[in-house]
C-alpha cells in the first residue's frame, strides 16, 4: 500500500503564496523539498505582488482582522531586520498623512470610506484617526501643496511603513529556492486525482508545453488573488462552496522626482491619502531609492483575464495618473518626473 502524500501544493507565487512557502519552508517539522508553488502566468509578479503600493500599517483594520494585521506587521518588520530589508526590499517606516486640497469640504469628500473605502474610490484616511497637522513648509518637498490645503498626520509612531512589494517577492522567492521549495513556472492547475477512499491525492498541473504532471498533494493552498474563485471552480467544479473575493482594478504610476531625495530618505517615506477634488482620491507612496508610487483609481468595469500577465493598463486611466502626478509632484514650468513604470494592478477585496 503506498504512503500518502506529505506534500503542500500552493497555487500562485505571489506575495501570499510565497510568505506562506517561506514560513512553512522553515518550520522545524517540514521538510522543504515537499513544497511546491504553481504559477500560471508567465512573468512573475506581473499583478498586485509587484505592482502594488507596498504601505504597511499596524492598526488600519477593521476589528475582525485587527490581530491578523498587527501580526503582519511585526512579521515584516522582524524580516526586514534579520535580512537587511532596507536594502534588499526597500523597507522604510513611513508617515501616514491624509491630504486636503478643500479643508472646508474634506469630511464630505472621505464620506463612505473606511473600511470600504478600496471598492468604493475614497481615501482611506477616514479608516484611521488623525494625530497632528504639519505647519507651513514641511511635509515632503516633492510634494505640491495649495495655498488651502491640510497635511494631517493619521499614523502613530512607527505604526505604518513601505516596502517594494516586487524586490520583496523576489528575494521571497529566492529564499524559498535555496532551501529546496519546487517551482512549477510557467504552470496551470487543472484538476485534482483522489485515492481509492475519494480524498484529494495530487494536484495535476499543465506546463506551458502542453505535458500534464501530477503533483502529490496532501495539502493545498489556494494563493492565487483575484483569480482565487476561479482556480478553486476549476480543481472542484461540483462543489457549493463560494470564495468571497471579487475583483477590483487599480491602475499605479511608478515615478522619480528629483525633489525626492536621498537626504530626504533618512528622514523616512510618506504615505499621502488625499481626498476627491481630482475625480478619485489619489494615493502616493514615497519609496527608498527616489521612487514616488501613485494609485488610487480604481474600478470594478475591466473584466478579469485568463492569466496575471494578460493585464493591460488603459492609456485614459493612465493619462489621468499622470495629470495627478503633474499637478500634485510637478513644476508649473518644468516637466521632470521620469515615469518608470505605467501597471494594472488586480486587487482583490473581499465581499461576505
Amino acid at each position: 500500500m503506498a504512503s500518502p502524500p506529505t506534500q503542500t501544493v500552493i497555487l500562485g507565487a505571489g506575495i501570499v503564496g510565497l510568505s506562506t512557502a517561506y514560513y512553512l519552508a522553515h518550520a522545524p517539522d517540514v521538510d522543504p523539498s515537499t513544497i511546491h508553488i504553481v504559477e500560471s502566468a508567465a512573468e512573475l509578479f506581473c499583478s498586485a505582488s509587484g505592482l502594488a503600493g507596498g504601505f504597511l500599517a499596524e492598526d488600519w483594520f477593521a476589528p475582525s482582522v485587527a490581530p491578523l494585521g498587527a501580526l503582519s506587521f511585526r512579521l515584516h518588520k522582524e524580516l526586514a531586520e534579520q535580512h537587511d530589508g532596507r536594502n534588499k526590499w526597500g523597507y522604510c517606516l513611513s508617515i501616514g498623512t491624509s491630504l486636503s486640497q478643500d479643508p472646508e469640504n474634506s469630511e464630505e469628500a472621505v464620506l463612505g470610506s473606511g473600511e470600504d473605502w478600496l471598492s468604493n474610490g475614497t481615501s482611506r484616511a477616514k479608516a484611521v484617526g488623525g494625530q497632528d497637522h504639519f505647519e507651513k513648509g514641511e511635509g515632503p518637498a516633492w510634494l505640491n501643496l495649495e495655498p488651502n490645503s491640510s497635511l494631517e498626520v493619521i499614523s502613530q509612531d512607527a505604526s505604518t511603513a513601505q516596502i517594494d512589494p516586487k524586490r520583496m517577492c523576489a528575494f521571497l522567492l529566492d529564499q524559498c529556492r535555496e532551501r529546496g521549495v519546487h517551482l512549477h513556472h510557467p504552470a496551470k492547475a487543472v484538476g485534482v486525482s483522489r485515492d481509492e477512499k475519494g480524498l484529494m491525492s495530487a494536484v495535476r498541473v499543465a506546463t506551458e508545453t502542453g505535458m500534464e504532471v501530477e503533483i502529490p498533494c496532501a495539502r493545498l493552498v489556494v494563493t492565487a488573488g483575484a483569480w482565487t474563485p476561479r482556480v478553486f471552480n476549476t480543481l472542484f467544479p461540483k462543489t457549493n462552496v463560494r470564495i468571497p473575493i471579487s475583483p477590483l482594478a487599480g491602475h499605479s504610476l511608478l515615478l522619480r522626482s528629483p525633489r525626492w531625495t536621498k537626504e530626504q530618505e533618512d528622514l523616512g517615506c510618506h504615505a499621502i491619502f488625499a481626498t476627491d477634488t481630482l475625480g478619485f482620491s489619489p494615493e502616493l507612496f514615497s519609496r527608498l531609492t527616489g521612487e514616488i508610487y501613485i494609485a488610487g483609481l480604481n474600478t470594478t468595469q475591466i473584466p478579469l483575464p485568463e492569466l496575471a500577465s494578460d493585464v493591460k493598463a488603459k492609456g485614459e486611466a493612465m493619462k489621468q495618473l499622470k495629470d495627478v502626478a503633474a499637478t500634485m509632484c510637478g513644476l508649473p514650468d518644468k516637466d521632470d518626473l521620469e515615469i518608470l513604470r505605467e501597471g494594472l494592478v488586480r486587487e482583490t477585496p473581499i465581499s461576505l
